[in-house]
């Protein structure tokens, strides 16, 4: 009879090994808490059966991971058998989050080290990724040493955890290793590059004939020769396909459904879903993304309501197909209803619904609803926190993205490339070079120097902060640079005025056989206008289409006129105008016409500019402003008072003027005349006793561009005052002698500001850095940077 302490002892201990096993086996599978596995694992405790079966003792094991069982409780359950064999071994490798070495000995097999890699991988979304990536480095050699490296099984999943950690150069490494690659590893290897790389790597696959693809190997290699919008490849593939009889497989199918919607062959897509002989939702869901890609939203939407009404259930992913991010406008409509069936189908909590939503929002410039939508996911995601990010930067909401990177921050969330380069196109917008500079320091924690779209912002970021130097020696220690790097650079040094170094750049760019963009040539031919290199500019913008066969657009064509009509060649800027093709005619050519006029007082070339852009953008008022000054300054006052009257009469405002100062990281903007400031008083006794010294040093106030029916000593009063003097006053007076003054404009800086920013420089012996709307002036020492050529 069965003791009374252990009342089930005896009956197990007789019981036949095989059936009590499989009644353990059978039990750990029903088992559905926790806490049925710890009766389950207290009854074969009790009886003593746990320590003496691997099989249940595995079993149980592996059911506790699926209940996310802690890994000291796996331990215990793996250390409570005193003779663990391989299978259990592997099994608690498998379901640890973090690599124990120690139980990969004394003898591992090939799914020890897969298994402990897969374990790893699992752990990737939510870890340290610097420590997991030493962690993988340090499995990897575990295995090499163990005499691993050639098998397929084991390369596998090192070249996936590789990929997952964006470490490509070693899974690589791993695939390179092993002398008879098996299709699971190529496969594997596919699906991780990108683009061109895979497609050159499926050519060598086929080429080499010791592994024959399946569908797994077209369905991978599809999606890149849709990311580089290779249809020719993919037509290749579908070929391959067919003559392989891979082609029927329906993720196949579905893959060349993708394949051809996003390189915009509709037809080709559509007529491949047609002839399907039950397209299920993964296939519905890729054609209605393709139709919403190619702008066709209405045929995205019949689609949607075809699927409803064949009873299939609409998921997340057939929302965000539908949802019209990449054709916005036109179709608000559409977004509220689609918002209200989001909320209606419980879809609002989902991130990646969401994140499509708070897109198309920021696309539709209604930042209010896609807070909203933001705001309403319970969990965040790295792309949702991008999409609002970079939506307010895109916006001009420069200051609400800086503010949403810092609230990210705080949260402890890890940026990744995108929410970097967003925030640093924050930064270069509102040219806050302390808060530039700081996410600069974030780059280097987080170890993303090696992003070359970051190093490329940073770029960016310190030239629009004023800080060309700093810029080329990023742009020198980069080992990476694309053409979007060299184009950031060479459009720097135009800023700045540095036209020579811009062209020597770009010499050097053709140098190293970089074939030169649309982009290129606008950085360049703005860099020869605002450094007056007429020459230089005609020969670049001939180059431009004779050499590289690049069609001049509106951009490159009001560069051209704009470097004429800087250097006084109205007559040419004019005639060149008349050899443009319509297209490229706009009001960006007639306002650097204008421009040009204002400087040259070239009173009737100004008018027919000016009549130009009042048909083109009636409703501008910076045209009448223009015109206005220069019948003022030539003291056409009737002239100056019937254009201010046109433009008061529609009702125009001027946009204010206003100019931003940081001083120990916070920033502080003054407009004209303003008194808002806490230090008022002080700021303006100071400019009154700055002026005085100015004057003596030869200053003279330019107040041409001033009201013409106010008195002289009014004029120079009101220029006086200008928003540029009242910050640089703030500056001085807020820092200690020596300290660079730098200071943004959000107009450009007026001809008497210009001036007496240079009488600032040489009697304050400071160096001022001003960013105005159209480039850098760096004074020091009475002189500007861009020799009175602006």
């Amino acid at each position: 009879m069965p003791s009374p302490h252990h009342p089930a002892s005896a009956a197990l201990l007789f019981a036949d090994a095989g059936t009590l096993r499989r009644s353990y086996l059978r039990l750990i599978s029903l088992s559905s808490t926790p806490r049925h596995l710890d009766q389950l694992l207290a009854v074969s405790l009790a009886s003593g059966h746990y320590p003496h079966d691997p099989a249940p003792a595995t079993s149980l094991l592996l059911r506790y991971a699926s209940f996310r069982a802690h890994p000291r409780h796996l331990l215990r359950l793996f250390r409570a058998f005193p003779l663990p064999d391989r299978f259990l071994r592997n099994a608690l490798l498998r379901s640890l989050p973090s690599l124990r070495p120690d139980l990969l000995f004394p003898s591992p097999d090939s799914f020890s080290f897969a298994f402990a890699a897969t374990s790893l991988a699992s752990s990737c979304s939510r870890g340290d990724l610097i420590s997991l990536s030493a962690a993988v480095r340090a499995l990897h050699a575990l295995a090499v040493a163990a005499g691993f490296a050639g098998d397929t099984f084991v390369a596998s999943a090192l070249t996936k955890i590789y990929f997952t950690l964006s470490r490509g150069d070693d899974a690589r490494k791993v695939f390179d290793a092993v002398p008879s690659p098996d299709t699971i590893l190529w496969n594997t290897l596919l699906a991780g590059l990108s683009g061109s790389e895979a497609l050159e790597a499926f050519v060598r696959m086929t080429a080499s004939g010791s592994v024959r693809p399946d569908s797994t190997t077209l369905a991978s290699i599809l999606p890149a020769a849709a990311e580089v919008t290779d249809v020719m490849a993919g037509r290749c593939v579908h070929a391959f396909g067919e003559k392989c009889g891979l082609a029927q497989h329906e993720h196949v199918v579905t893959g060349l459904i993708s394949l051809y919607a996003k390189c915009g062959d509709m037809d080709c897509a559509r007529s491949l879903f047609d002839r399907m002989p039950g397209p299920d939702l993964v296939a519905y869901n890729a054609l209605i993304s393709g139709y919403s890609v190619n702008g066709m939203v209405g045929s995205s939407v019949e689609l949607f309501k075809d699927l409803v009404t064949l009873g299939l259930r609409p998921n997340s992913s057939t929302l965000v197909a539908l949802i019209p991010v990449h054709s916005p406008f036109g179709h608000e409509q559409l977004t509220w209803c689609l918002h209200g069936y989001v909320v209606k189908a419980g879809f609002d909590a989902n991130a990646p619904v969401s994140t499509a939503l708070t897109t198309l929002y920021c696309r539709l410039n209604d930042m209010d609803s896609a807070r909203k939508a933001f705001d309403a996911m319970p969990e965040k995601t790295m792309e949702s926190w991008n999409a609002m990010i970079s939506g307010y930067a895109q916006n001009g909401l420069t200051e609400m993205a800086v503010a949403l990177f810092q609230q990210m921050q705080a949260l402890n969330v890890r940026p990744n490339p995108l929410t970097i380069s967003s925030t640093l196109s924050a930064c270069a917008q509102l040219g806050a070079l302390s808060l530039g500079k700081w996410v600069h320091e974030i780059i280097a924690k987080e170890n993303l120097e090696l992003n070359v779209y970051v190093m490329t912002a940073l770029i960016d970021m310190y030239v629009k902060c004023g800080s060309i130097s700093e810029a080329r020696s990023i742009f020198d220690r980069m080992d990476n640079k694309n053409v979007v790097s060299w184009n950031a650079m060479i459009s720097g040094y135009g800023l700045h005025g540095q036209g020579a170094e811009a062209l020597k750049l770009y010499k050097d760019m053709l140098d190293a056989h970089l074939l030169p963009t649309s982009s290129t040539f606008l950085s360049v031919l703005y860099a020869c206008s605002h450094g007056g290199l007429v020459e230089e500019g005609r020969t670049v913008f001939r180059s431009m289409t004779s050499d590289y066969g690049i069609t001049p657009g509106i951009e490159h064509c009001t560069c051209m006129v704009d470097l004429l009509g800087r250097a006084g060649r109205l007559n040419e800027a004019f005639e060149l105008i008349s050899e443009f093709p319509k297209s490229a005619v706009g009001p960006g050519v007639w306002g650097a016409l204008l421009a040009a006029c204002m400087v040259h007082k070239d009173g009737d070339l100004a008018k027919l500019a000016s009549q130009k852009l009042f048909e083109l953008e009636p409703e501008n008022p910076g045209y009448y402003v223009l015109l206005s000054n220069l019948y003022t300054s030539k003291k056409q006052f009737s002239e100056a008072a019937g254009v201010r009257q046109e433009a008061k009469s529609r009702k125009l405002v001027k946009t204010p003027g206003c100019t931003l100062i940081e001083i120990a990281d916070k920033p502080h903007v003054f407009m004209s005349g303003d008194r808002a400031h806490p230090q008022s008083d002080a700021i303006y006794s100071y400019l009154e006793r700055l002026t005085t010294k100015m004057i003596e040093a030869g200053y003279r106030p330019d107040t041409e561009a001033a009201l013409y029916d106010v008195e002289e000593e009014e004029k120079e009063h009101m220029v006086k005052v200008h928003s540029e003097k009242l910050a640089i006053s703030f500056g001085l007076l807020s820092t200690l002698p020596g300290t660079e003054i730098r200071i943004i404009k959000n107009l450009r800086v007026c001809l008497d500001c210009h001036n007496a920013t240079k009488f600032i420089s040489k009697v304050t012996q400071r160096l001022i850095v001003v960013r105005d709307a159209s480039r850098f002036h760096h004074f020091r020492d009475g002189v500007c940077s861009c020799g009175d050529y602006w």
